[in-house]
């Protein structure tokens, strides 16, 4: 991660057209690489109605096992998408593209199915679809963060990961109560 960026932090208020955002790469991908994935999800804030976020979507496509990844990873590299490691998180590759195309921006990463990293993405997300007031108070810290630290990423995220831990645990007490 960069400190500094020259790159503004942008919030911005939710925008319906996120989600047929995602729709339209999900739609371009499957052709490609249906045969080799179980789904194509759409995680992170742009991914709940009503939360402001950074206008970048973010998806994990899931595989049965990681017996797939090389030939999706090789399927991939075709389209230009290059492999960039996993970021320091476990069970969970990112890849960068290679070229410009008509999509906002987007960030793609491979999971296998059951990753602790997707199942955690996918209850942070579904709690926060499901708890308005908890979406608001995000939504504020978000806000926040952006203008304390225009241009520090790193520090916009570390102001972030206590509030997103604490949802974390909530939603898998709920779900291993349910």
């Amino acid at each position: 991660m960069q400190k500094n960026s020259k790159r503004t932090i942008v919030v911005e208020p939710y925008n319906p057209k996120w989600k047929e955002e995602f729709l339209k790469i999900k739609a371009m991908l499957i052709p490609y690489i249906g045969d080799m994935i179980i789904d194509i999800v759409h995680v992170g804030s742009t991914s709940v109605e009503g939360l402001a976020a950074k206008p970048i979507i973010d998806f994990n496509i899931i595989i049965d096992s990681y017996e797939v990844f090389p030939l999706l990873e090789k399927e991939l590299k075709k389209l230009g998408y290059n492999h960039d490691g996993d970021g320091g998180i476990k069970g969970r590759e990112r890849f960068r593209r290679s070229f410009k195309d008509e999509f906002m921006n987007y960030h793609m990463y491979v999971c296998p199915k059951g990753s602790t990293e997707h199942l955690r993405q996918l209850a942070f997300r579904d709690y926060l679809r499901k708890n308005k007031k908890v979406t608001t108070e995000y939504a504020k810290l978000k806000m926040h963060l952006a203008e304390q630290y225009p241009h520090d990423i790193d520090n916009y995220i570390k102001g972030k990961s206590n509030f997103i831990e604490g949802i974390v645990r909530k939603a898998s007490v709920q779900m291993w109560l349910s």
